[in-house]
């Protein structure tokens, strides 16, 4: 049994503004060593002396970082996310490790990054200040709209953010259908459950809160399905790029087959967030760039979607949690494993 003072955990990917809540949450006593890079192949070996890492999204714990942190003697790799897939499990079940992640924070967080992004360009409010910014007040056609109370949304995902997303829509007046191959009675109580098919030729607003299970369910939302979407529909992508076909999406922003695309995730991202690129040129695929300079009828966010206080504070300890009840019980709660 580990004494918790002297259990090291490298925690990567800690920005600035999060390292007073990881002290003051640390209730459990770890020597935590905070980096701010993600984990990379390039700085691996800062786990050296650690008893376990805690990740977050866009760390690469691929098969060779984890023969490395085998090789350190790392026997838990722990994240501070929903998504996992990040991990190699396969791998990590070969060394013997164990994964756990944090199956839920505040699902506010991302729920109203995707009203907000959603409402942003159903009003074309960023289409009218990035005009006003450069003092043109004139009133075009473009401004005119429909009303979200008068309007469906569908919710695709109706786990703890996409049902808290339907909420949030449902309080505006709003009609929410939804489509999960999983109907929880949590969410039959707030959406209309449809088929994908009817969900797309239905909404105005499609908003995406889907696990992604990579060669599962990579490009979901494909040109077929875009097809069957009304020409005015507006997609938002809360949840991982890889569910997307961004080429389809290009194609149907320039045919106006729809009107408007957010996206707080993106294809080959780890390249991307939480680097100050200088110019949407440097976009690591041509399809981001061109996407991005459809803007304003393209909105690109830095995958912010946890980044308030409620959501941090719940990922650091649950995350905390994981590792003490591992410690005291031998049991991994919030255990993911390689099917």
């Amino acid at each position: 049994m580990y004494q918790f003072m002297a259990f090291k955990i490298a925690c990567y990917g800690v920005h600035d503004y999060e390292v007073p809540f990881f002290k003051k949450l640390n209730k459990y006593d770890y020597d935590l060593k905070l980096i701010t890079a993600f984990l990379t192949h390039d700085n691996v070996e800062e786990i050296k002396g650690c008893d376990a890492v805690l990740l977050r999204g866009n760390c690469i714990a691929d098969a060779q970082n984890l023969a490395k942190m085998n090789d350190y003697g790392i026997k838990y790799v722990f994240t501070r996310t929903i998504g996992y897939d990040h991990i190699d499990l396969q791998a990590a079940a070969g060394y013997g490790m164990k994964v756990a992640r944090v199956p839920g924070y505040s699902a506010y967080s991302v729920a109203e990054l995707a009203l907000t992004l959603g409402m942003m360009l159903f009003r074309h409010t960023t289409y009218a200040t990035s005009r006003t910014a450069q003092g043109n007040y004139q009133v075009t056609p473009t401004y005119f709209s429909k009303e979200a109370h008068s309007s469906t949304i569908g919710i695709i995902g109706t786990g703890h953010i996409g049902v808290t997303e339907a909420e949030l829509w449902k309080g505006m007046g709003a009609t929410v259908l939804g489509y999960d191959v999983f109907q929880s009675d949590a969410a039959k109580q707030v959406v209309d459950f449809v088929s994908l098919d009817e969900l797309v030729e239905k909404s105005d607003i499609i908003s995406l809160h889907v696990p992604y299970f990579p060669g599962q369910n990579d490009k979901m939302i494909n040109a077929d399905l875009i097809a069957k979407i009304q020409p005015h529909t507006i997609l938002v992508n809360t949840a991982r790029g890889e569910l997307v076909d961004y080429d389809a999406v290009l194609a149907a922003l320039k045919g106006n087959r729809l009107d408007g695309f957010a996206s707080d995730v993106l294809l080959e991202e780890g390249q991307v967030f939480g680097k100050d690129l200088g110019s949407n040129d440097q976009l690591p695929l041509p399809v981001l760039r061109d996407l991005a300079k459809l803007y304003p009828k393209v909105l690109f966010t830095p995958h912010m979607g946890s980044l308030t206080e409620p959501a941090l504070e719940g990922m650091i300890s649950v995350s905390y949690d994981n590792f003490h009840t591992t410690l005291t019980t031998g049991k991994v709660p919030n255990e993911v494993t390689a099917k």
